[in-house]
């Protein structure tokens, strides 16, 4: 599904303030609003000739051909065929234009899939089915469970009580847990009545079209009132309908004017690095051409005046041909024969390299996901080799990271801690899916789908621990989630958070059932037997209290307080006879976060039954008064939420991808730099930052940035600037201003110590500022890692550009929703993961598979491949034919500047086409300094790339410097063999023709060789094109200088009997071999002193790989790393404020409590209603006693409380 288009309506004036009238498509038109077409598609019949055409010729080398092609069709100056430059012309722009076309017709498929999904659509007083592209603003549509929106929509009704509806918005704000909107009740009153909605005539009057998802402001005119309409009363284009089985909609903004769309970055032309240094070069390759023709031209004048008058007695020069435009026409004819410093063949074999390597992408089976049957994918040809140069990664949280599971992992009760599992020796095991999990068959309302290890748990639950009891009594009443019921038996929890169904569903599983709830009662099962709890008060979750209690009266009578929350915050309430239980439930907090667990305490507290009394009337005039009612409220909950008695600690797993952290370590020592950008609250990123080893405890210090001022967000940065680089300038260092551009270039500044940095949403709106962004890019970039909280996708695109603008760095963004779009566009790489929020970041990457792991693969072995190859092919290409092309240069000093040619034509068409085209191919598509085991096993070979040390303008110089020696020898090594020198049967054998020839066999020898000391990994392939080149050298040339060919075409074929007579010869095969020696000599001298003396990180991992002459083994298992840690509470971190009071106003819930069946059969002992069975019944596999109680906790009065008691245990 594609989520992001252009607009079909051209907007001559910004638009101030939209209107619109429901059900009055005529008026709506007139104020031409877009429609809900979209299209991504660059091109369509009509214009992709021109547009292609216009893009190609963009490249300075494909226009530069273009004024080739005219100059060799004017005869007076051409001394080559027009085919040799029209034929590789045309054929570059045709392959290019093809796979363009290609690409765009996968959008065009892609556009039509979105467009033409079908939606109701109340036209005419009925709902009709229409395509997503013909609605219209001010069209009611009607949504049904778990549909896309389509629009953003004014909610006008729905299925459920009081008009509510549930959302999830995670491909807006990364945040998976369901949200709640609410119509007017004036337009709720229209139900699903299709007439009374046919009538509806409200009018809208809003705000225009903007990129703020978390604001609305409008009204509602009907009926003669006018309604406010807010945030909550908006459906925005890209949420999915859940857990409601209709819904009406005004549509208010549709296209690309819905927020979705406002919020998705611009598509650009994205063009690797090495392009844009391709363009330089280009250019001054074109300097250095014009400035050889010149010298020849002024040669070819000196040359005409002191030596060709001798010559007009019997080649008279035509009228008005003098010598200064004869000069004129040789500096036009040089431009045309020395043109081959940048041949066609070139761009020719950059198109064919790029393809190669992204076919091993598309045929990686190691970037297979075979559970979702989901391949790795290279989406674009063009971005490979910047692959290999990444120096910043931007990766979403959600769905990229994570899975969007959280996994009731680990716990502590009363100082005992559960979740580990271990042998008969006391030694803890590693958990994996092959160990023994818990058997719930006990509970026949069991979830499925939960896995626990640790059988000691699900045997004190059968033992009746009262501790263990109360723990899980506690996870089945303290929360706000709702139950459902598919079928009989079949129980599903909506939470509003994940944190909740985990510990709702763990509860579940251990035998305390949440059934069902109504505004003032909770009904669950408790071991086999129903209870019914009156819900006396709900204090809330916020985000300061951290926390949330339930106030409730059990069966028997009794008043309790059940509280959970961050584990600093319970234990600065708790009782103190708690403190040597709260010292070794601690002791357990810090082990489940040092492994990234999200923690949370469980405290609880009786209640005196003429306290509460007091308590509620005091709760009631505070709920209720007009000024200060929160901070009333607060000191009440503060009041009662005091000498709390501590149950235990909850650890729940956010669970990870495969392999995240591995594969973040991998990059990290690759000495790539990780953001994290999430919509995430600023806990939750910190946790997964933890887990995935992105922030260490062994860093030095994570900041936080999280002022609500300027001021403040500036102080905070400079204050860690200072920690970080205490004697730092106060600005930061320039390296350069772009030319014309006036764009800086901030310098990396190195620290003492690594470093974390996480700032939220708002602050990060400051930092953004033109002002500051300076010193909080300097800041940021101080950091080994960055994780951005609660931002926008817009900010996100921010941030990337705000890199991208000061750093001379390639950036890649990975994100697998539609929140990631606007970021996966501004990067120079995006890669799209394609997950369970749709495919909208798929379809905007450059690349994609199924899980984050395989990013390392991507980049340290394909990448780095990719970057390679391209740059040992482009350092080779300019090599083979600058040394080609200056051996033209040296000529025309020996033929009077007369643009003659020093080898053959036929040599010249078939240099770059045939004789050294597959060798190079072979090279660039084959070869590898290390196999990809060692590529991981050295993840700092990845360094060089980021550094642009393989190709670069110095790199450049090397090579034409080189280039320069070898065609010196090149021209007069055969130059001097051949001078004065006669055949073994005396004749002259110094001839243009025998010269001609012996110049561009030694020419192909000294090339050849030149390739094969680039070449680092031989294969068939490679022997066979390198061999196999020379071989076909020959055959052609025999067939092409002999008597026949010559018969034939006398004009084309004049080299009659050249190969035959001087490849005979003993000197002239002494020749290439001097000349060959001569031209590597250098070469071979040069890379011995650099490995000797300063070898690189390549050259020490291939010797290692020489050294080790076999397969690497397998590199050692990771150990597991366990940390003493801060402790990061996890609780219900993407929870939202005011859910207590929805639970409580009774305004979404269905039914009243009913007495259900427990679904738990009654046998064994009557007194429990079930019977401890099975194999973790009435034994321990650890060996150690269930019960066991720490040393010197003290008893508090929790362990005397038993719901039931049975005196035989």
């Amino acid at each position: 599904m594609s989520f992001f288009g252009l607009d079909c309506v051209t907007k001559t004036e910004r638009e101030l303030e939209r209107k619109l009238r429901a059900n009055d498509r005529e008026y709506n038109r007139s104020f031409k609003y877009a429609t809900n077409a979209i299209k991504t598609s660059k091109y369509n019949v009509l214009t992709f000739l021109p547009l292609n055409l216009f893009e190609q010729f963009q490249r300075i080398a494909n226009a530069y051909f273009l004024v080739l092609l005219v100059l060799q069709v004017i005869p007076q100056i051409s001394s080559l065929s027009w085919f040799t430059t029209v034929v590789p012309l045309i054929f570059v722009l045709t392959v290019t234009a093809a796979k363009d076309a290609t690409d765009d017709l996968n959008r065009h498929r892609s556009d039509k899939r979105v467009n033409n999904r079908k939606v109701q659509v109340l036209i005419n007083r009925k709902l009709r089915s229409e395509k997503w592209m013909d609605v219209q603003v001010g069209d009611i549509i009607k949504l049904e469970n778990n549909q896309f929106v389509t629009a953003d929509l004014l909610l006008l009704s729905s299925s459920e009580p009081l008009n509510l509806v549930y959302i999830e918005t995670a491909e807006l704000d990364g945040e998976t847990n369901l949200k709640v909107r609410q119509a007017l009740p004036v337009t709720g009153d229209l139900g699903d009545d299709i007439e009374k909605l046919a009538d509806f005539n409200g009018e809208v009057r809003c705000e225009p079209p903007n990129n703020r998802l978390d604001r609305f402001t409008g009204t509602l005119a009907f009926a003669g009132q006018k309604y406010a309409l807010d945030n909550e009363k908006i459906l925005l284009r890209g949420c999915t309908l859940r857990n409601t089985e209709w819904c009406f909609g005004l549509v208010l903004f549709a296209g690309q004017e819905t927020k979705l769309m406002q919020n998705c970055g611009k598509s650009t032309f994205k063009r690797t690095s090495v392009d844009r240094l391709m363009n330089v070069l280009v250019l001054c390759i074109f300097g250095f051409l014009v400035c050889m023709c010149t010298i020849l031209a002024i040669g070819n004048y000196i040359w005409e005046i002191n030596k060709g008058s001798n010559f007009t007695v019997f080649l008279p020069r035509e009228d008005g041909n003098n010598a200064g435009f004869s000069a004129f026409l040789t500096f036009w004819s040089y431009v045309i024969i020395l043109n081959t410093v940048v041949p066609i063949s070139l761009y020719v074999s950059v198109e064919i390299i790029r393809l190669g390597n992204s076919f091993y992408i598309d045929w990686d089976r190691k970037m297979y996901h075979s559970h979702s049957d989901t391949p790795a994918e290279a989406r674009t040809t063009t971005l490979n080799e910047e692959l290999g140069q990444i120096k910043y990664i931007f990766s979403d949280k959600t769905g990229t990271l994570t899975q969007n599971i959280m996994i009731f992992n680990k716990c502590s009760i009363n100082g005992k801690s559960y979740g580990d599992v271990y042998d008969y020796t006391g030694q803890r095991l590693e958990i994996s899916e092959q160990k023994d999990s818990v058997d719930f068959s006990f509970n026949p309302l069991a979830d499925p789908r939960f896995v626990f290890y640790d059988h000691s748990l699900v045997e004190a639950v059968k033992l009746e621990n009262p501790e263990v009891h109360a723990f899980f009594r506690l996870l089945a009443l303290c929360h706000t989630v709702m139950a459902g019921e598919k079928k009989e038996g079949e129980l599903f929890y909506q939470a509003q958070s994940p944190d909740e169904g985990a510990l709702v569903t763990a509860a579940r599983n251990f035998g305390f059932v949440f059934r069902s709830r109504t505004p003032d009662s909770i009904s669950i099962v408790e071991m086999g037997k129903q209870r019914s709890y009156e819900l006396l008060a709900i204090l809330d979750f916020n985000n300061v209290r951290k926390r949330m209690s339930v106030i409730v009266r059990s069966p028997e009578g009794k008043l309790s307080l059940y509280c959970k929350g961050a584990d600093t915050i319970i234990y600065e309430r708790l009782h103190q006879s708690c403190s040597k239980l709260m010292d070794v439930t601690t002791e357990h907090l810090n082990e489940f976060a040092g492994e990234g667990l999200r923690t949370l305490a469980l405290a609880y507290k009786d209640l005196d039954e003429e306290y509460f009394s007091q308590w509620k009337q005091r709760h009631h005039e505070a709920s209720t008064a007009l000024d200060d009612r929160e901070s009333k409220l607060d000191e009440l909950y503060e009041e009662i939420e005091k000498d709390l008695l501590l149950l235990g600690a909850t650890a729940i797993e956010d669970k990870l991808q495969d392999g995240v952290p591995q594969t973040i370590e991998e990059l990290s020592k690759a000495d790539i730099k990780i953001w994290v950008l999430t919509g995430d609250k600023q806990e939750t990123a910190e946790n997964i930052g933890y887990s995935c080893n992105l922030l260490r405890e062994e860093m030095n210090e994570v900041f936080i940035i999280s002022g609500h001022s300027s001021d403040d967000v500036r102080e905070e940065l400079r204050n860690a600037q200072t920690s970080m680089k205490p004697n730092a300038a106060e600005n930061p260092v320039i390296l350069s201003e772009e030319a014309g551009e006036g764009v800086k270039l901030i310098k990396d500044e190195v620290v003492n110590g690594e470093y974390g940095l996480v700032i939220n949403g708002h602050s990060l709106a400051f930092a953004l500022e033109r002002s500051m962004e300076l010193d909080f890019l300097r800041t940021a970039c101080m950091c080994k890692s960055v994780i951005c909280c609660r931002v926008t996708p817009l900010q996100k695109a921010q941030v990337v550009e705000l890199v991208k603008r000061y750093k001379r760095a390639v950036t890649l963004a990975i994100g697998d929703g539609a929140n990631d779009v606007s970021m996966i566009k501004a990067a120079h790489i995006g890669v799209g993961i394609s997950g369970q929020e749709g495919m909208q970041a798929v379809l905007s990457s450059d690349y994609s598979f199924a899980q984050f792991r395989f990013l390392q693969r991507l980049l340290l072995v394909h990448g780095r491949w990719s970057y390679l190859r391209m740059c040992k092919f482009l350092r080779y290409f300019f090599y083979k034919n600058f040394t080609f092309t200056f051996v033209h240069f040296w000529f025309a000093f020996f033929c009077g500047f007369s643009a003659q040619t020093v080898y053959d034509e036929w040599f010249i068409t078939l240099y770059n086409l045939m004789y050294t085209a597959l060798p190079v191919l072979g090279m660039s598509l084959f070869d590898q300094d290390v196999n990809d085991v060692w590529s991981f096993q050295h993840p700092q070979l990845y360094v060089p790339g980021q550094l642009n040390l393989y190709f670069s303008k110095k790199a450049f110089f090397k090579c034409a410097i080189h280039s320069c020696y070898s065609s010196l020898v090149l021209f007069f090594i055969p130059y001097a063999a051949l001078h004065d020198t006669v055949r073994d049967d005396g004749k002259d054998m110094a001839d243009y023709q025998s010269f001609a020839l012996l110049t561009q066999t030694c020419l192909l020898f000294a090339v050849s060789i030149q390739l094969g000391l680039e070449m680092s990994y031989w294969t068939a392939v490679n022997t066979f094109f390198v061999l196999g080149s020379l071989v076909m050298y020959f055959v052609v040339t025999f067939t092409m200088y002999s008597n026949g060919m010559f018969l034939l075409l006398p004009s084309a074929f004049p080299f009659i009997g050249s190969a035959r007579n001087s490849l005979n010869q003993p000197n002239v095969w002494l020749t290439i071999v001097l000349t060959s020696i001569l031209c590597v000599l250098p070469v071979v001298t040069y890379r011995f002193l650099l490995i000797q003396l300063c070898p690189t990180i390549n050259d020490k991992v291939m010797f290692k790989v020489r050294q080790a002459k076999a397969t690497p083994p397998p590199p050692p298992r990771r150990a597991r790393i366990r940390r003493s840690s801060t402790r990061r509470s996890g609780y219900a971190f993407s929870h939202a404020q005011g859910y207590g009071d929805l639970v409580t106003s009774g305004r979404f819930l269905r039914r009243p409590a009913i007495s259900l069946s427990s679904g738990f059969s009654q046998v064994g002992r009557a007194a429990t209603g079930f019977s401890p069975m099975g194999r973790s019944a009435g034994y321990s596999p650890t060996g150690r006693p269930q019960n066991l109680k720490v040393p010197d906790v003290e008893v508090t009065s929790l362990q005397m409380y038993r719901t039931i008691t049975d005196p035989s245990l």
